[in-house]
């Protein structure tokens, strides 16, 4: 479970990426009856730290507060794809790690774990404009580049700013279930989920009004998920031609037709096995896969768990009776 969170702060950290860490895992929201996190904010290179919008941060909890932590969380820096690092910061990552807990960096905190050898051999991700770099100074590393978040199980990496949240809020979801999750995106006014796979950033800029132009054609499609759809039918809808809305739709969702909605199909499915009690092949029916042999498959292939093994976690085996 993740009770236990502490923030690592290194010279010149970015106030951004920290107020994310502190706002997902550290806010009291009991008076929702949401867990509470003991959190903890701490200083790697003593009592006050600069940042890089020309205040200081101080905190009085040194490194031996990342001891008993779930989760390290090491948020972006000025400069610290150049740097250097204390080697008894680098050692309390490890040890993190070794010990069976966690560590999740944001943006530039990506080469923090990198020096501290926690991405060799590993998948990971920073920002898109950092990405290069961090390959060629960790060439261990398996970088991927495009992706919003990387979760690679002990070591969690995040691209930039708003990914950091995506990522923190898969956290929680993982930790606490998609309740949970949902009702602290709701509190931060942010979606409650963006797959980790999706494009960090979109070729041009959305359209100014609030209304893109394949924004009717995407209701439509969460509203017909249990229907076949082709990008054919779907342009056909969009009232333009494949080619175009292919284009269109991947330039502004960053993702394809067919990973959107396999994505909207398995957050349905996750849905109704967390609420209801339905068999795996009506669930299968209402998202779209067709039989409970299809859902298993993309629901395995999505999320690396079994449907009933999904309804076990988030609902318990004393709340359900198990359908085949």
């Amino acid at each position: 479970m993740l009770k236990n969170v502490a923030v690592l702060l290194l010279d010149e950290v970015h106030p951004f990426e920290l107020g994310v860490l502190c706002e997902v895992f550290g806010l009291d929201r009991s008076d929702e009856g949401l867990p509470v996190t003991d959190f903890a904010v701490v200083s790697a290179e003593g009592p006050a730290l600069r940042t890089h919008a020309g205040f200081t941060i101080s905190t009085p909890h040194g490194l031996d507060r990342l001891e008993e932590a779930d989760l390290v969380a090491v948020p972006a820096g000025s400069h610290f794809m150049e740097r250097t690092y204390p080697e008894e910061v680098l050692d309390a990552l490890r040890r993190t790690v070794e010990r069976g807990a966690r560590v999740l960096s944001v943006c530039s905190g990506a080469y923090v774990l990198g020096a501290a050898g926690l991405l060799d051999g590993r998948r990971c991700t920073t920002h898109w404009r950092h990405a290069e770099e961090l390959a060629r100074r960790f060439p261990e590393a398996r970088v991927e580049p495009d992706v919003l978040y990387v979760d690679d199980g002990a070591v969690i990496t995040s691209a930039g700013t708003a990914a950091g949240i995506d990522a923190a809020l898969h956290l929680v979801r993982q930790a606490h279930g998609p309740a949970v999750a949902n009702a602290v995106a709701r509190r931060m006014v942010v979606p409650p989920h963006r797959d980790g796979g999706q494009a960090q950033y979109i070729k041009r800029p959305l359209p100014r009004t609030r209304c893109d132009t394949v924004g009717d054609t995407l209701a439509w499609m969460e509203r017909h998920l249990d229907q076949e759809m082709s990008v054919e039918q779907l342009a056909a809808q969009a009232h333009m031609s494949p080619r175009t809305f292919a284009r269109r739709f991947q330039q502004e969702t960053g993702t394809t037709p067919y990973r959107w909605l396999l994505r909207q199909r398995v957050l349905l499915a996750q849905h109704l096995l967390e609420t209801s009690e339905e068999t795996m092949d009506t669930i299968a029916g209402r998202t779209g896969f067709g039989n409970a042999a299809a859902l298993r498959h993309q629901f395995v292939r999505s999320l690396g768990t079994t449907p009933n093994a999904y309804r076990r976690t988030f609902r318990g085996p004393a709340d359900i009776t198990e359908a085949a």
